[in-house]
């Protein structure tokens, strides 16, 4: 069931859209900022506020990558596989990544504490190769500097 909190904010959404359906990824990006994911129920849930099947938030959740449809960690980190992070060396990050956090791709770390999902380009083609923790952009990796910065998350 969804929170007060997250119905407020997906009503407030509505007053900004012509038509309810409009406001499916809004929606869903609410109650993960609340939760770290959607589940089911979630998705049904919000389906029902917004006058559309739960099939039809399904497909719009399965298709835009964003959005959890399992738990994640406490931070999810995205590296980019695009094709200038893999001219860049890309490959040398996923390998560090998966060998520093003992996960493959997809993955959770036993402690909970990260996800580690590739993603298609974040759009610093310029610094690359690059990934994201929680949103926030980190560029130009090497081994050295992604330790550094793993260190910093808790």
């Amino acid at each position: 069931m969804l929170t007060p909190e997250e119905t407020h904010e997906i009503q407030a959404e509505l007053t900004r859209y012509p038509q309810k359906r409009a406001v499916c990824i809004d929606a869903m990006k609410i109650v993960q900022n609340h939760r770290g994911w959607v589940s089911d129920e979630n998705l049904r849930d919000i389906a029902d506020l917004l006058g559309m099947s739960p099939d039809e938030m399904d497909s719009v959740a399965t298709f835009y990558n964003l959005i959890f449809r399992k738990p994640v960690g406490r931070h999810v980190l995205m590296f980019c596989d695009s094709v200038s992070c893999w001219i860049m060396g890309c490959d040398a990050v996923r390998k560090h990544l998966t060998e520093r956090l003992g996960i493959r791709p997809g993955g959770t770390t036993a402690d909970g504490r990260y996800t580690l999902l590739p993603i298609v380009c974040l759009g610093a083609c310029d610094h690359a190769p690059v990934m994201t923790i929680d949103g926030h952009l980190h560029e130009d990796l090497n081994s050295v500097k992604i330790d550094q910065i793993l260190s910093e998350y808790k």
